[in-house]
């Protein structure tokens, strides 16, 4: 066999060098030609993100998620609650996030053992300001600060229709499963009785129980851009349900995930939550117009303003408001007498 000389090393060496460097150069090509096309590129975030076999979920303050309620971590999905009445969990990212521009898949799967209408309640995706704080709200808070997405089962409204003998007018009823969502700057509260029709950004029917295959939900926010897609029909093809334009997010906050049960049940699990990071180019235009925002809003919706509770006032401060206002009274009083003496003596002259 021939060996190759210094000579030849040194040349298979470059020539190997110089494929490794033309491919890199053929990749920074290509990614240039696509970032001049305005195509995206997308990220996986784990420190954001949930798979299998579920690593760093848990209660500590040292897991990435932590979990609350009857949530519980089972080998192929998190339980957020089983198929019980009155149950109530709820997932949590611990780290808060500063994406400007992101993409959150959602594969979950809702089942149980319940029928036509005799099934609930639902679950819950959140971008929030709080995180961890229990409520009526699909097992949060109610009046959060954030973004909500409902992926509701049951139809509250409805059935106190039918109580009440009532029917809905054409092009009103909303046919259950429904997905809705919500931005809530803290001033709003979602009205259960109505299934959260007041204070809706949108919504569409997402047929989701009992499927035998997997069903997902995204939810992408792209330059105040916000979009909800679902591929639930075993197609591997998203569809359209929800798209909002001027929705203003403040970056920092946490996503999340809950769900309630209560006299009717379902189980409701999470396979996976993963968050991408999406790089879009702006224009300088644009880089001026979507600066950081501080309270979530949308355009063209009026959200109540919010009034600050004042703060308690501290025992000094009360004591100097009692001590003034005594004094004032005194005060008060003295020039009272005075200028009451004064007139009667006015009026005894008078006589005279």
């Amino acid at each position: 066999m021939a060996t190759l000389g210094p000579s030849g090393w040194w040349w298979r060496r470059c020539r190997w060098r110089w494929r490794l460097s033309a491919w890199d150069g053929s990749r920074v090509l290509l990614l240039l030609l696509l970032l001049g096309s305005g195509q995206t590129f997308e990220y996986l975030k784990r420190e954001h993100s949930l798979s299998k076999p579920y690593q760093g979920v848990g209660t500590s303050s040292s897991s990435l998620w932590n979990l609350m309620g009857n949530a519980m971590v089972m080998t192929q999905y998190v339980r957020l609650t089983p198929d019980m009445q009155s149950k109530q969990g709820a997932l949590w990212n611990r780290v808060p996030c500063f994406l400007r521009d992101w993409e959150l898949q959602v594969h979950f799967k809702i089942h149980g053992q319940g029928k036509k209408n005799l099934h609930g309640d639902g679950l819950a995706i959140w971008y929030t300001k709080d995180r961890m704080q229990p409520g009526p709200v699909f097992g949060n808070m109610d009046k959060f600060v954030g973004l909500g997405v409902f992926v509701d089962t049951y139809p509250n409204e409805e059935k106190q229709q039918e109580a009440q003998k009532r029917r809905y007018s054409p092009g009103i009823q909303r046919v259950f499963p429904y997905i809705s969502a919500m931005v809530n700057n803290g001033s709003l509260s979602y009205d259960h009785e109505r299934d959260g029709r007041p204070t809706e950004l949108g919504g569409c029917t997402a047929i989701v129980r009992n499927l035998q295959h997997d069903t997902f939900l995204v939810i992408r926010y792209v330059k105040r851009h916000l979009t909800i897609m679902l591929d639930i029909d075993g197609k591997h093809e998203w569809r359209d349900c929800i798209e909002v334009p001027g929705v203003r997010l403040p970056r920092g906050y946490y996503f999340g995930t809950s769900s309630v049960t209560g006299d009717l049940s379902d189980n409701h699990d999470i396979i996976s939550m993963k968050l991408f990071e999406l790089t879009v180019e702006r224009t300088p235009e644009e880089e001026k117009l979507h600066r950081d925002v501080f309270l979530p809003s949308v355009d063209n919706m009026k959200l109540p303003e919010l009034t600050a509770p004042l703060p308690p006032l501290s025992g000094l401060a009360l004591f100097l408001i009692v001590f003034f206002s005594l004094v004032f009274s005194v005060f008060a009083i003295v020039i009272g007498i005075i200028l009451y003496n004064k007139w009667q003596e006015q009026s005894r002259k008078r006589f005279y």
